[in-house]
């Protein structure tokens, strides 16, 4: 038994000395030397892509995003972005895709009875809307917690409805490859940290963008405050509602609005996708890991100010590629252009986007997997589960003029997890 766990010792050795020289091997204030060339071969340079015409007007200063993207969502043009394809974690605005791949297959009028089990599992410190056990909801309410309050109880539900979290995530990344959203790695339904979650500016405007083309998303993540249903008065066998808001600090304030989501963890920092219209377009933008907690919507709004005054006025750098409709089986379809054949994730992205899976090398995991070997042998149930991990920088002092790729003109939400 003493041989055992001394070898039980030396596997975990090994295995942390992996870990760590991956960690170091990567650098945590850049982004990967190599992204992803889904949209455009300039979304796949690192720092701020810009082509400006005549008379266009400069970006707003002080941008401190790790990662944007400005696009029309009519046309899918990227009018400019700064390390598109860089995977973060992405927090609460995870919760968009969750929508694209689970809203679809549920009537909103469809009323559900929340089981105990459907509660269990949620992270600590989550974001909640306030649902209860052994109580009936209708779906429509569930979808006004998960994108007024975001609420990862309201998520769980739904997942299970869906068959389970460990299918919903399945079925999320089956449906962020389809759209070949080839930067996300799922790994929890509702955006809660974990090892290894990531997505990009753009993937997220993907989901973004395919959402809105759903009327119940739109209506959803547009709605600014609702009523919630509440607990059973015992005494009266009534039950009450409570009121509920937006944690979208944009909506109803930004003119022309339409949503998307906001997210905030204390690891991921914040995150923002929003849309607005004005004069018969809709532009998007999303945000990735400003300085600070409200930047993300000031950087947002600023974006938005930019990509309108800016229309017509640059030079596309890259396109949204065109997302699948929406499968109500949990069989997605193939994102495709037009006579194009569809694109599966290149393996480098692959790993990449998990973490340090790439990073190791065949040797350290060569020494990891022969020590688990062993161990299973010795101990017969013993089990090593490896957990990936990615560098996150919450903290960029800024873009320089050597990160910057610029053409010559021709002329909330709650604090912790979540």
């Amino acid at each position: 038994m003493q041989k055992v766990r001394h070898l039980t010792y030396r596997c975990a050795a090994v295995a942390a000395a992996v870990s760590l020289s991956a960690a170091a091997a990567a650098p945590q204030d850049e982004p990967p030397p190599k992204m992803s060339t889904i949209g455009g071969e300039r979304l796949a340079r690192p720092g701020v892509q810009l082509e400006p015409k005549a008379g266009a007007p400069g970006l707003p200063g002080e941008l401190t995003g790790q990662s944007w993207l400005v696009a029309d969502a009519g046309t899918g043009e990227v009018l400019a972005a700064r390390n598109a394809h860089w995977p973060l974690p992405p927090a609460s605005t995870l919760k968009m895709l969750f929508a694209d791949t689970v809203l679809p297959k549920f009537d909103r009028a469809t009323v559900h009875k929340v089981a105990p089990a459907e509660l269990a599992g949620l992270g600590a410190g989550s974001s909640l809307v306030g649902v209860k056990e052994d109580l009936d909801y209708r779906v429509e309410d569930l979808w006004r917690g998960v994108f007024l309050s975001s609420g990862n109880d309201a998520v769980h539900v739904l997942a299970h409805m869906n068959g389970g979290v460990e299918q919903t995530v399945s079925q999320m990344q089956a449906r962020a490859d389809a759209m070949q959203a080839h930067d996300t790695h799922v790994v929890s339904p509702d955006g809660y940290d974990m090892d290894g979650q990531v997505s990009s500016a753009y993937d997220l405007t993907l989901f973004a963008r395919a959402g809105l083309r759903n009327a119940d998303f739109r209506s959803y993540c547009s709605t600014q405050s609702a009523q919630f249903p509440g607990a059973l008065d015992k005494a009266t066998g009534q039950r009450g509602s409570f009121g509920i808001s937006n944690t979208d600090r944009l909506l109803g304030k930004y003119p022309g609005l339409i949503g998307v989501k906001n997210g905030y963890t204390t690891n991921a920092g914040a995150t923002f996708v929003g849309a607005a219209e004005r004069g018969g377009r809709t532009l998007l933008v999303a945000v990735m890991h400003p300085e600070s907690y409200m930047k993300v919507y000031d950087e947002t709004a600023s974006l938005l100010d930019w990509g309108f005054a800016a229309a017509g006025k640059v030079t596309p750098v890259g396109k949204l590629v065109d997302a699948p409709v929406a499968a109500t089986t949990g069989k997605p379809a193939v994102a495709q252009a037009a006579g194009d054949p569809p694109q599966a994730a290149p393996v480098e992205q692959r790993a990449a986007r998990t973490g340090t899976t790439a990073r190791v090398g065949t040797a350290g995991w060569l020494a990891a997997v022969l020590c688990g070997a062993a161990a299973v042998a010795a101990l017969s149930r013993a089990t090593l589960r490896r957990r990936r991990r990615r560098a996150r920088s919450l903290a960029w002092q800024g873009a320089t003029p050597e990160d910057v790729t610029v053409a010559e003109p021709v002329g909330a939400t709650a604090i912790g997890r979540r």
